[in-house]
């Protein structure tokens, strides 16, 4: 089936099987790795991508079903000017450590301050309840979601509210 897929502002046109999954078009046939794979059931959220601004399990979803969709993915975030807020606000405080679940919790992060501006710790924590993260504990994570929404100059200190 022919699809094309807007991935980070291009498209990306390519004959697909119909049972072929989102994660493995974007890693295979649009070449951009940083979108990982886990364990293919939803229940870790690595592969955690943006489908019209609103986070999605890629391992869950056809890559038949974006067709005519706007995907983004980690690599997508990067500005002209550099880096997203949020992706500094990960190297800042430390929010990644061996990095496999970061690209999801970036775009998780993202998603959430473009919804909510000044989101508290614990709403932080429910929009990444999805995603699973066997190093960090979390806190440096909802540091680093909460830091990103400041540095935008939408957000608070960080501090809990």
């Amino acid at each position: 089936m022919e699809i094309t897929v807007n991935i980070n502002g291009t498209d990306h046109s390519a004959d697909v099987e119909p049972r072929k999954l989102l994660v493995d078009h974007i890693r295979t046939g649009a070449g951009l790795t940083g979108t990982h794979i886990g364990c293919d059931t939803t229940s870790c959220g690595v592969c955690t991508v943006l489908v019209d601004g609103k986070p999605v399990k890629s391992c869950t979803m056809l890559a038949v079903q974006a067709d005519g969709r706007r995907v983004t993915t980690v690599e997508g975030l990067k500005t002209a000017d550099g880096l997203h807020p949020i992706q500094q606000a990960f190297s800042d405080e430390h929010g990644l450590q061996c990095g496999f679940c970061t690209p999801a919790m970036m775009l998780v992060g993202a998603a959430l301050i473009e919804e909510n501006p000044d989101p508290s710790d614990d709403e932080v924590r429910w929009a990444i309840s999805g995603n699973l993260c066997r190093c960090t504990g979390y806190m440096n994570i909802v540091k680093s979601i909460r830091a990103a929404a400041a540095a935008a100059g939408n957000g608070s200190s960080g501090a809990d509210d």
